[in-house]
């Protein structure tokens, strides 16, 4: 048996009132998840666990068939894994984005999702400036970037706000708060005059695109936990593809496979079609392979229904359509958003998301579409999200 696990990041979500209270899955073209949904198995999943935070690192942790109660702690590490960062004992590792703010607001968490090489030459900058024995700054993806803290356990105490939480929000009411804030809150007002006159924000600027007037630190931790490997786990050799640091990093602590893919990034402008290819050529040799895409949580993020409807009717066009050839015979699929990413809120929320099993198997259960109405309306419930890997590859 082959197994394909489909990660649909943030694509569920709440109804929208102007739009007759459907959710952007309701309003989705989506005739092969639903195909799917009518041939298979459908349910609702909670994949953060009450009282942990809604973050993708849990949402995604509990997919890939690990308890986030156990093995989560903090996600700063986690993308520091995916760089090859060490982290030892007595450093912390901070999320770095690079921020647009705009008369003390929050116009920007990623700059217009500002390219790697002005975002690196950025960070650079950062380094040449701010970066000493107790600091250091490491490039990423895009926005999304580390800082590297020596010597300040304290900043672990800290309370801190991503920045995707707060669009439009007066920034002085969320900067690190609490024990341990001074340090981070120094970091991030230094950082405004590095950036201030570089010329890659003078550029931006000319093109009138957002410039990173800031950085902005959260989601810090300090070393963390090993995971079981998922073939010592499960008895299967796995591969995953994804566009960003957090998926890389959860891979690489389960030793699978990262497979890289041309076009594959963490925006809503991914090469749909390129990733889901890659991805079917490694199940050839592996005997599980999970696709992660970011889009809809980008595109929830930024409060737009047209581009979170888009990037599901793209996964549904460009991805499942070609699964569902693919996987005729003796292959099992799982699709699932990690969490949902409300349009009202903008930010990921704990609720239970919609999941579908299909394949060899698999036995429909009543379900008509794949939306969140459809997959309560079975009763099919997991209550510890982490479960749902055993019992998909059982």
């Amino acid at each position: 048996m082959k197994y394909f696990c489909l990660i649909m990041d943030g694509a569920a979500g709440w109804p929208l009132a102007s739009y007759g209270g459907k959710t952007c899955l309701d309003l989705a073209q989506t005739p092969n998840l639903d195909a799917l949904a009518r041939e298979g198995t459908v349910g609702l999943v909670r994949t953060v666990p009450q009282g942990m935070e809604p973050s993708s690192a849990c949402a995604c942790m509990s997919l890939l068939g690990y308890d986030p109660r156990v093995y989560y702690k903090g996600r700063g590490s986690i993308e520091a894994r995916s760089m090859e960062l060490p982290v030892l004992e007595g450093e912390a590792v901070f999320r770095c984005n690079l921020v647009s703010v705009l008369d003390g607001r929050m116009d920007s968490y990623s700059c217009g999702y500002i390219g790697n090489d002005e975002a690196h030459e950025l960070v650079r900058a950062l380094n040449e400036t701010l970066g000493d024995d107790a600091v250091s700054f490491h490039p990423g993806i895009s926005y999304r970037h580390i800082c590297k803290i020596r010597g300040h356990s304290e900043t672990l105490s800290a309370t801190c706000t991503p920045a995707h939480d707060i669009p439009g929000a007066v920034v002085a009411q969320y900067q690190p708060q609490g024990e341990g804030s001074a340090y981070l809150r120094d970091l991030m007002d230094r950082s405004q005059s590095v950036l201030a006159d570089h010329p890659v924000n003078a550029r931006r600027r000319a093109r009138k695109e957002p410039p990173a007037t800031m950085i902005w630190l959260f989601w810090g931790s300090g070393r963390i936990p090993e995971m079981p490997a998922f073939r010592e786990a499960f008895g299967l050799r796995a591969a995953m593809t994804s566009g960003v640091d957090l998926l890389v990093g959860l891979a690489k602590m389960a030793d699978m496979r990262v497979l890289r893919i041309s076009g594959v990034t963490g925006d809503i402008e991914n090469d749909y079609a390129a990733q889901i290819r890659g991805a079917m050529d490694a199940i050839e040799s592996h005997d599980l392979v999970i696709a992660h895409v970011e889009a809809p949580d980008e595109a929830g993020h930024d409060g737009s229904v047209k581009d979170k409807v888009e990037a599901i009717e793209r996964i549904d066009q460009d991805m499942v359509a070609p699964l569902r050839r693919r996987c005729a015979d003796g292959v099992r699929l799982l699709v699932a958003p990690d969490h949902p990413t409300p349009i009202k809120v903008q930010t990921h929320v704990a609720d239970p998301v919609p999941f579908l099993i299909w394949g060899a198997g698999i036995a429909p259960n009543g379900a008509s579409r794949f939306t969140e109405q459809e997959a309560a309306r079975t009763g099919r419930f997991v209550d510890e999200g982490y479960r749902l890997m055993a019992d998909f590859t059982a």
